[in-house]
């Protein structure tokens, strides 16, 4: 995830033109198709780095530390499914409009040569709703949301009171839990050529001739691979999780700058 749209928090419509603007057709939640690129890539990602954490390095570190990293990243993980899962699924919209029965109706066409604003003297034209001082006309969603904070791309939903918290624990735990993967495997990287038989202890292992044939997805379902497949596949790992770091903290961080200042609508 990264700063998920900051620059589209805005009412919408934005057509600069006195023409009438034609509307989007407005949107449940986060599930609503057609996904978001940024959305789909957040699921690839997030399903690599299970699978690969999980299945390939924690079971190469040696006991006990396999067993606590188990649970920490899959209490990580739990965590943070439960709360994508939500802050995608909860509809943000404000009461007025959910009440409304709003998603059914046909919507009526912005003409900027009749009213400047979406919203005005706290009533939406659009929705057709009397809205409250931080609600926000969402153009990609194409309805209000009561104290809009942004539309997010990675979660393809508005983020606005109803599901905000969601979606801050949603970016704290993969901040944590990609911060907690990128250490195992860059401990990992390193321990291949400091002391490769320190990674080795699994009793599978021991059918193993060499330092060069390593198991992955131990210890349900060894499969060989070769020493380079193995420091490939981390420095790919590496790579993504610098990156996954560097969006979430900005983010992560940011987001702790509107609350201290009281920032954020």
């Amino acid at each position: 995830m990264t700063r998920c749209n900051y620059g589209m928090r805005r009412i919408a419509p934005t057509a600069s033109s006195t023409e009438p603007a034609p509307h989007n057709p407005t949107r449940v939640n986060g599930w609503t198709c057609p996904p978001e690129v940024n959305q789909v890539t957040g699921w690839l990602v997030l399903s690599y780095l299970a699978i690969v954490s999980l299945g390939i390095f924690i079971p190469l570190l040696p006991l006990p530390w396999n067993y606590a990293l188990y649970t920490l990243t899959g209490v990580l993980f739990v965590v943070h499914m439960a709360t994508h899962i939500a802050a995608v699924t909860i509809d943000p919209a404000c009461d007025a409009v959910r009440t409304k029965e709003y998603y059914s109706q046909t919507k009526p066409i912005f003409d900027r040569k009749k009213q400047a604003h979406v919203i005005q003297n706290q009533r939406c034209f659009l929705c057709d709703v009397k809205v409250g001082p931080k609600v926000k006309h969402c153009g990609i969603c194409n309805k209000c949301v009561d104290n809009f904070d942004h539309h997010c791309n990675w979660l393809n939903n508005c983020v606005g009171d109803r599901n905000y918290w969601y979606f801050f624990v949603t970016c704290l735990s993969a901040t944590a839990g990609v911060l907690v993967i990128f250490i195992v495997v860059l401990f990992i990287f390193i321990q291949h050529y400091l002391d490769p038989n320190s990674l080795q202890t699994a009793p599978q292992f021991d059918n193993v001739r060499g330092n060069n044939t390593w198991l992955m997805f131990l210890p349900l379902a060894p499969v060989k691979a070769s020493s380079t497949s193995l420091l490939v596949l981390a420095f790919i790992t590496i790579l993504i999780c610098l990156i996954s770091l560097l969006m979430l903290l900005h983010l992560v961080l940011f987001h702790f700058y509107l609350r201290e200042f009281q920032l954020q609508y």
